[in-house]
């Protein structure tokens, strides 16, 4: 039905006469199927050694044509799982090598609708051949074939290579294309065919190798995730770094639940998360948890004896930048009339385990410790003093910021009162209660 809607009519993928000054003579054909074999190889070793498909498709697409096969333009398509990026597609030109282009899911499908695979994976089909100067009929249906035959391409094969059913990576889609007059001939059809699983297992491999690193990057954060391929995966396994603590939390979160559509809040809320994450994650600070309405981050400081400390610099950077991006944030929001959301956010230093948590097969890369404890008590009193940031006494010792004491506070669950800091707000910012400051000169 659908391939009926296109109007394509598939030809079978066989053999089209080729001038016998193309034909490749029968003495040259061992010598053909050696390089293949040679390529094929080589497509390993890359494969197991190197994590580079770029690289790999260079190499592959030049060495074919090195080796006696009229390649013009190749085109390698693999899905993704990642939040970004739908699909990756691999282009190589003989004149120019191999490049990377992301497909974003925002692109749509409207594209691929008019892209020969599509019509393929209508058809049930795995291989499909053009003959770009005699098809004209078939090949209008689809404005990259005109393309290509606008350009001077003469042949076009298109293969499927399915991978292990089972996730969103569903397979390999390859294109060849050529510019000889004659198109390919059997022996190059033979070359494609014998070199193709090769570089199906090779793709399915690199697709394989960035969904586990992107994933877990995604899932985990970058930092925990290196961590974790490294074989840091045991439950317990973990150590006690120093780190600059930022916790965000948004107000009134739970009351815009209460009588917002719960799509349209989440949409809301992943972009206060694109606000003040963006500036956390760019000044060095890695965002280890998700809290419902809010978020753990870190910023390891390797030096804890240092002062002042340039890694709580930057975490009250990240802050005053994140609590900026917020606030521009919500006066789009206003003037659009739909609700904001403000942040609070509250920075502490402090030793913490750094590691795996959680049951025997269920496990969360994490901070925990008594300074996030308190971080957590800390972030309780924004509310109560109306300042949007709040600095403990140990952070605020190793800043050069000018910062101002909001009072001495008793926090749950600890014994000593503690000092409470906030960034001195700027002449243009309501006025606050006469504080004396803090700060390295």
């Amino acid at each position: 039905m659908m391939a009926r809607r296109i109007g394509l009519a598939f030809p079978p993928v066989m053999a089209h006469p080729r001038s016998a000054a193309a034909d490749t003579p029968d003495g040259h054909r061992p010598a053909r199927q050696l390089h293949a074999r040679q390529v094929m190889q080589w497509i390993t070793e890359q494969a197991t050694a190197r994590d580079d498909g770029v690289a790999l498709l260079d190499g592959f697409c030049t060495a074919l044509h090195d080796g006696g096969l009229p390649l013009w333009r190749m085109s390698a398509m693999v899905s993704a799982i990642d939040p970004s990026v739908r699909a990756f597609c691999f282009d190589w030109q003989h004149d120019l090598g191999a490049s990377l282009v992301p497909t974003a899911h925002e692109a749509g499908i409207g594209g691929f609708e008019r892209m020969p695979v599509y019509a393929m994976l209508a058809e049930g089909r795995t291989s499909a051949r053009w003959r770009l100067r005699h098809d004209l009929d078939p090949i209008a249906a689809f404005p990259s074939l005109m393309a290509l035959r606008a350009e001077g391409g003469t042949d076009y094969i298109q293969h499927i290579v399915w991978f292990t059913p089972g996730t969103a990576l569903k397979g390999l889609a390859v294109s060849f294309a050529t510019d000889t007059p004659s198109g390919f001939g059997d022996d190059d059809l033979a070359v494609i065919a014998e070199v193709l699983p090769a570089l199906g297992l090779a793709m399915c491999k690199f697709s394989l190798s960035r969904t586990l690193h992107e994933t877990l990057a995604t899932y985990l954060g970058a930092g925990p995730s290196v961590r974790v391929l490294e074989g840091h995966i045991r439950r317990g396994d973990g150590e006690t770094v120093a780190a600059a603590i930022l916790l965000a939390d948004f107000r009134g979160f739970t009351a815009l639940t209460d009588r917002g559509d719960p799509v349209k809040v989440v949409g809301w809320l992943d972009e206060h998360f694109d606000a003040i994450g963006e500036p956390v994650t760019r000044c060095g600070g890695e965002i280890l948890k998700f809290t419902g309405d809010g978020f753990l981050a870190i910023f390891p400081v390797e030096d804890p004896d240092n002062r002042p400390c340039a890694t709580c610099g930057s975490a009250l950077d990240a802050a005053e930048q994140a609590l900026a991006a917020n606030r521009a944030l919500n006066a789009r929001r206003r003037a659009a009339g739909l609700p904001t959301l403000d942040v609070d956010l509250v920075l502490h230093f402090g030793e913490v385990i750094y590691g795996n948590i959680g049951t025997s097969r269920r496990l969360d890369f994490t901070v925990i410790g008594r300074a996030v404890n308190e971080a957590s008590r800390i972030e309780a009193l924004c509310d109560d003093t109306d300042r949007p940031i709040l600095v403990s006494g140990p952070f605020a010792e190793r800043c050069t910021q000018r910062l101002e004491l909001v009072g001495t506070f008793a926090l749950r669950g600890l014994e000593r009162k503690q000092q409470i800091w906030a960034p001195v707000p700027s002449p243009s910012a309501s006025p606050a209660k006469p504080r004396y400051t803090f700060g390295w000169f």
